[in-house]
């Protein structure tokens, strides 16, 4: 396993952080320190990028790029970063390693989702995916058809069909996440109508509601496609993944869909947006 850092001044960590996800649009992981911000991206060899393309990714604001090459337990070992995440005393996403909890808050019971990310993105631990969740469960009643857009692990679409929606539609361009979203789908005991697409060339499996975890620039494509060939729009969109100076980017090319702003929300540097008919 290889793990490809990149550090960049404070002041361009937004723009690295948005060119490098066009590279691994599985995520990076991040460190803060006051002289620097350092990405980094984990993988087997021969399928990460090239040191000069994450150099030219990075641009100006480069400090440092550099490959390790990751102990062979590291695979065991990132599991003591994953713990389990509670969202509006509600839901709780846990790893299968740990231990499942039964009560929250004034005693409800939990709808729990199990989750083993592999190589895939998505715990349910990163401020995208908990914005999403939480985003979902203020929506009105679960009713007909969900679709996720950039399924990742699946949390989101496994957390639709526990919520009620019927049926749920996941899709991803990677085959590591549609494998993992199938995986975690029987795990969960829910059904799942998983594909592969490229969002940015293909058509999304349509449902009236969707989320799409992605970044700024995906989402743009996906936007104007949709624009473009005629396709129908979702009745309701929450879309994730984005930086507080991508958001308005993002409004634009839905609203020429029609698709009308109704909530932005932040998390950290993250933020989700509600967008409607």
């Amino acid at each position: 396993m290889i793990r490809l850092s990149v550090r960049c001044r404070p002041e361009d960590a937004e723009r690295v952080l948005a060119e490098l996800l066009e590279l691994a649009p599985g995520g990076v992981e991040e460190d803060r320190a006051s002289e620097y911000v350092e990405f980094a991206i984990y993988g087997p060899p021969g399928e990460l990028p090239e040191i000069p393309e994450l150099q030219a990714a990075a641009g100006a604001g480069t400090v440092e790029v550099d490959s390790t090459e990751i102990p062979d337990d590291w695979a065991d070992r990132w599991r003591d970063f994953h713990e389990p995440v509670v969202v509006g005393e509600r839901l709780l996403v846990r790893p299968s390693w740990l231990e499942p909890e039964e009560e929250v808050g004034d005693g409800g019971e939990l709808i729990e989702i199990v989750v083993d990310p592999g190589r895939a993105f998505g715990t349910g631990a990163h401020a995208t995916t908990r914005l999403c969740l939480e985003l979902m469960l203020e929506l009105p009643r679960a009713d007909g058809a969900f679709a996720d857009w950039g399924t990742g692990s699946g949390v989101l679409a496994i957390a639709a069909a526990k919520l009620g929606y019927d049926p749920v539609l996941a899709c991803d361009h990677e085959v590591s996440a549609v494998e993992a979203t199938e995986a975690n789908a029987a795990a969960n005991g829910v059904a799942l109508q998983v594909s592969r697409v490229n969002l940015r060339e293909s058509a999304a499996p349509w449902a009236p509601t969707v989320s799409a975890n992605m970044t700024a620039p995906v989402l743009i494509d996906v936007a104007r496609r949709i624009v473009d060939s005629a396709e129908r729009p979702p009745t309701t969109l929450i879309a994730s993944g984005l930086l507080a100076s991508e958001l308005d980017d993002v409004v634009a090319a839905f609203a020429a869909s029609g698709l009308i702003e109704r909530e932005r929300r932040g998390d950290g540097e993250w933020h989700a947006l509600v967008l409607s008919l």
